[in-house]
């Protein structure tokens, strides 16, 4: 997106070919930027600059990426007499966009959406929006980048506070683009000021600690593992998975730590060991959020009930996942109790084989063949190709490291 808005061009090293980064530059695609192949060894954006997004002559389609959707409506909201069209999969469609539409309003903006303009399809007519201070009530980095986007083009400063601090790459990317961010730490509040013409940039992309989240927990649960996971990016408002299994008394340390890009990366070290239950809930939930349903599997194998709180955005994803996810793992055998806002799992699981579903939710369908992992017996899981949309070679990995895939 930045270097699809950014004045000359832009080369991007280390990009994971989910189905996600590829909806994302058919969109930037269909406004005029032009964005070489995907692949991980180098993409180049010749950005638009100065002349900005083109009304597009078809309708934008986001597929099943939330990240792509609520943070372009930041761009196309800010874009002055131009007016898009923008949809996504079923599951998009069915998930909340009033989060972002709201305080984008307050700033001016004219977007349009079914159900009194909380879903998508959706109509932006692009205006030229007045600078604001929005005080999220939720910890969401997908709403905080949307605004500074938004205030990207604004006249003065346009400020995002926040209940507690979500993850931070827009800023860290913005800053390096050549933005103005300001930051205050006491109210987790983030500034931008508007008029900034972006630079195109070298990009180094880490390694994805939430993709690492899976070998992570199968490692920690599977007796006799040692595995070593190189060059993530440990971003310390992305660490809470690290917290989490920290506090669950799993065996990881950090090695060759390192900054590239301006991101902080390490190796993952993780050996198998005995868990042990823990409480989730709080300002860990912002930084381990989508990690949440590799964790449930964790807390299976822990000794005690693992509680887990406060995940009721969880809700609200590609899927359901709390409700999933106690569903799908109550059919293995697990002692699950849902809650509105978390789970209790009961740890010492005995699991056995079973017909799952990941409700093509790609967390989901990870998780479960993690689990199935410490399963007897076959386990199926339906519609398990949806991990690809954030991990296309998951399976392959997988098969890789036990060779009994199918």
């Amino acid at each position: 997106m930045l270097g699809a808005i950014a004045a000359g061009e832009t080369t991007i090293e280390g990009l994971l070919l989910g189905e996600d980064p590829r909806s994302t530059a058919a969109c930037f695609r269909a406004m005029g930027a032009q964005i070489s192949e995907l692949n991980t060894e180098r993409v180049t954006v010749r950005g638009l600059g100065e002349s900005g997004l083109q009304e597009p002559a078809q309708i934008l389609d986001a597929g099943n990426s939330g990240t792509t959707m609520r943070l372009m409506l930041g761009l196309l909201a800010s874009r002055p007499g131009a007016f898009f069209a923008v949809t996504g999969d079923g599951s998009l469609r069915s998930r909340p966009m009033s989060r972002v539409i709201d305080p984008l309003r307050s700033m001016g903006a004219k977007i349009w959406g079914r159900d009194s303009d909380e879903f998508a399809p959706l109509a932006v007519r692009g205006q030229a929006l007045t600078a604001t201070r929005y005080d999220s009530p939720i910890a969401s980095a997908q709403v905080k980048s949307c605004i500074l986007l938004a205030g990207l083009h604004t006249d003065g400063q346009t400020t995002v506070t926040e209940p507690a601090k979500s993850r931070d790459h827009s800023e860290r990317m913005l800053s390096a683009f050549g933005a103005q961010i300001d930051l205050d730490p006491d109210t987790n509040g983030v500034t931008i000021t508007g008029g900034a013409t972006l630079q195109g940039q070298h990009v180094v992309v880490p390694g994805d600690i939430s993709s690492a989240a899976f070998w992570l927990v199968a490692a920690a649960i599977v007796p006799g593992s040692d595995l070593t996971i190189e060059n993530v990016g440990v971003n310390p408002t992305r660490t809470g998975i690290l917290e989490a299994l920290a506090l669950m008394n799993a065996d990881i340390t950090l090695e060759n730590q390192r900054d590239v890009a301006g991101e902080p990366v390490a190796d993952l070290r993780v050996r198998s060991g005995e868990l042990t239950a823990c409480e989730l809930g709080g300002d860990l939930i912002p930084r381990a959020i989508d990690e949440i349903p590799i964790l449930a599997v964790a807390a299976l194998f822990a000794k005690g009930t693992t509680k887990i709180r406060d995940a009721a955005e969880l809700r609200v994803k590609e899927s359901d996942r709390l409700a999933v996810m106690a569903a799908q793992l109550q059919a293995m055998g697990a002692t699950v109790a849902e809650y509105p806002d978390g789970l209790d799992i009961a740890g010492g699981a005995t699991l056995t084989g079973a017909e799952t579903d990941s409700h093509d939710d790609h967390r989901i369908a990870m998780s479960l063949a993690i689990a199935a992992l410490r399963a007897s017996g076959k386990t199926t899981i339906h519609r398990a190709e949806s991990a690809s949309i954030s991990y296309p070679n998951f399976i392959e990995t997988l098969k890789t490291a036990i060779g009994e895939v199918s």
